[in-house]
C-alpha cells in the first residue's frame, strides 16, 4: 500500500484527507491516481498522521515513482555516499537528490520570475574577475547601470551582496562616528536606515510618518531646521513594507537647502518607476538586482556623486568595514585600474548585464509604463473583488500593491493555499501590518497580463471556496475591462500623434 492510499485509509475517504491538508479534493485524488504523495509534502504527512506515516516513507514512494532523471547519469545510477567509515557517519540520513524548485509565479515583492535570456546568461561559463573580457564586460555594466539610474556618476556599480548590503555600503561609507543623521521613517526599511547610522556610530534624528504613507516634506523640513548641523538625509523612494513612494525630488531639494547630502533606498523603484538621479541631484542610492531588474538576488546597484567620493576620501578615520571600504573598491571598479579586491560573483554579474541589456532594449520609459498598465489592471480586479488599497491613489507604487485584507479572513491561510494548489506567491504585511495586508508584486518579468489574471482568478477561487461573497469571473471581467480601456487611449493619442 502506498502512502497515499495509506492517508485515505487513515483519514477515512479522500474528501477527509483533503480537508486535513486543506487542499481541493482533485488533489487528493490525483495522488491515489498516481500512486504517491509529491516528496514537499513529506513532512505535513508525517506531522498530519502523529508519525503513522513517516516522512521519509513519502520521500522514498516520491522517488520511486517519479525519479528525478539527469541525462549525465544512466539510467540504473544510484547515489552513493563514498569514503571512510569514520566520514560516513556524518553523512546525511536521508538520500539527497539534485534540487529542481517548482515552477511559481511569483507576485510578492521579490525575488521576481527572472527572464530565460538572464538565465540562460548566468549559465554561462565562469571566467576569471581579472580576465579583460570580464573587465570589458564590468564596463558595459556600468554604463547599463547609468542608464538605469540616469545619471552620468562614473561611481555607479553593483555591489556584491543583496541590497541589504548596498544599504549599508551608503551609510559605513558616508557617516562618521558623531555625525547627525535625519532618517526619514515610513516603513521597515526606514526603520533599518536608524540602524545603520547608529552601528556606523551616527546620531539618528527621525522623522515619522504613518506606514502607508508617503514622507512629508514639511516634516524633513522642520527637522532640517532644529538640527542645522545635521551631515546627511536618508530616505526610502518606494517603501517596500507598504507600497508607498515619496516625491524623492522635493525631499533631495529640502535636504540640499540645508546643505546636506542625501542617500536615497531605491530597491524596489528602480526599473519600475522613475529614477532619475542626475535630474533630482541624488548623492547616493542603492538598490536590488531582485526586484524590478529581475535578475538573481545577491547584487546591489549603487551609484555616488563626485561629492561623495570626496568626502569619504576625506575622512581621517578608517571605514568601519574593509569588505565595504569605497577606497578599497575603487581600485576595483575604478575607470582605468583592476586591483583585486574580492572574488567578485562573475556569473550573477553576467545575469545582471543580461538583465539590465533587456530594460535598455525595452526603453525605461516602456518599462516604467509595463509597471503602471498592468497595476492598473490588477486595480480593477481586487477592487471588483471589494478590496481597498492601503496606500492613497497618488502615492501608490504600481509595482508594489498593498492590499487590505477582508475582515474575518485567514490571510496566511490564504497565502498558503495560493502557494499549494497554484504555485503563486504573494507576500504577507510586515511590522504593524502583520496579518492586515497582502503584497502583490508586478516586477520585472513578473510583470505580465498572464500573472495579472492568474493571480485575480486564483484568488477569487480561493476566497470564494472560504466563504466569502465573490463572484468569480468578475475580478478577470474588470481586469480586462481596464486593459480595454487602455488600449482605445494609446490608440487615440497615437492618432493625434499621427
Amino acid at each position: 500500500m502506498n502512502c497515499a492510499e495509506r492517508l485515505v485509509e487513515i483519514f477515512g475517504s479522500q474528501a477527509d484527507v483533503a480537508r486535513a491538508f486543506q487542499l481541493d479534493r482533485a488533489v487528493v485524488n490525483n495522488w491515489v491516481k498516481t500512486g504517491y504523495v509529491p516528496a514537499r509534502w513529506a513532512m505535513e504527512v508525517e506531522q498530519l498522521t502523529d508519525g503513522r506515516i513517516l516522512a521519509l516513507d513519502v520521500l522514498n514512494d516520491a522517488a520511486a515513482r517519479k525519479p528525478v532523471r539527469v541525462k549525465s547519469r544512466p539510467d540504473d545510477y544510484v547515489s552513493a555516499v563514498h569514503g571512510s567509515d569514520a566520514m560516513i557517519k556524518f553523512a546525511p540520513a536521508k538520500r539527497i537528490q539534485s534540487f529542481h524548485p517548482p515552477q511559481r509565479t511569483l507576485m510578492g515583492p521579490g525575488p521576481t520570475e527572472i527572464h530565460p535570456r538572464v538565465l540562460t546568461t548566468m549559465s554561462q561559463p565562469a571566467i576569471g574577475y581579472l580576465d579583460p573580457i570580464f573587465v570589458e564586460m564590468m564596463e558595459e555594466l556600468k554604463s547599463l547601470l547609468r542608464y538605469a539610474y540616469q545619471t552620468k556618476n562614473p561611481l555607479t556599480f553593483p555591489v556584491s551582496g543583496p541590497g541589504s548590503v548596498g544599504m549599508e555600503y551608503c551609510f559605513v561609507n558616508m557617516v562618521a562616528p558623531g555625525d547627525k543623521v535625519v532618517v526619514c521613517r515610513n516603513g521597515v526599511f526606514g526603520g533599518r536606515m536608524i540602524e545603520n547610522v547608529e552601528r556606523a556610530g551616527g546620531v539618528a534624528v527621525v522623522v515619522e510618518d504613518g506606514w502607508g504613507e508617503p514622507v512629508d516634506p514639511q516634516k524633513l523640513e522642520d527637522a532640517l531646521k532644529k538640527n542645522r548641523d545635521a551631515k546627511i538625509v536618508a530616505f526610502v523612494h518606494a517603501e517596500t513594507s507598504t507600497g508607498v513612494q515619496s516625491d524623492a525630488k522635493t525631499l533631495v531639494e529640502i535636504a540640499h537647502k540645508y546643505n546636506t547630502l542625501t542617500i536615497v533606498d531605491a530597491v524596489t523603484s528602480l526599473g519600475g518607476t522613475p529614477v532619475l538621479v542626475d535630474e533630482w541631484g541624488i548623492d547616493a542610492i542603492y538598490s536590488a538586482s531582485q526586484k524590478c531588474l529581475s535578475c538573481t538576488p545577491g547584487l546591489s546597484p549603487v551609484s555616488f556623486s563626485d561629492q561623495v567620493v570626496e568626502r569619504v576620501k576625506a575622512r581621517k578615520d578608517k571605514i568601519h568595514s574593509w569588505f565595504m571600504d569605497m577606497n578599497l573598491l575603487l581600485g576595483y571598479w575604478g575607470a582605468t585600474t583592476r586591483t583585486y579586491h574580492h572574488t567578485a560573483p562573475t556569473n550573477s554579474l553576467f545575469a545582471l548585464h543580461e538583465a539590465l541589456l533587456l530594460i535598455r532594449e525595452e526603453g525605461l520609459e516602456n518599462a516604467w509604463a509595463r509597471a503602471t498598465r498592468h497595476h492598473l489592471a490588477l486595480k480593477a480586479g481586487l477592487e471588483a473583488m471589494g478590496m481597498k488599497f492601503l496606500v492613497n491613489e497618488k502615492y501608490q507604487l504600481p509595482q508594489m500593491n498593498a492590499v487590505m485584507c477582508p475582515e474575518g479572513v485567514n490571510e496566511a491561510e490564504v497565502r498558503k493555499r495560493l502557494l499549494n494548489e497554484f504555485n503563486l506567491e504573494i507576500g504577507a504585511g510586515l511590522g504593524p501590518l502583520a496579518g492586515k495586508i497582502w503584497r502583490f508584486g508586478l516586477m520585472g518579468y513578473s510583470c505580465r497580463p498572464e500573472n495579472v489574471m492568474v493571480c485575480l482568478s486564483a484568488l477569487g477561487s480561493v476566497l470564494d471556496d472560504m466563504g466569502l461573497p465573490i463572484h468569480v469571473g468578475d475580478a478577470e471581467s474588470a481586469a480586462h475591462g481596464a486593459y480595454a480601456q487602455m488600449h482605445v487611449k494609446d490608440a487615440q493619442r497615437k492618432k493625434k500623434a499621427a
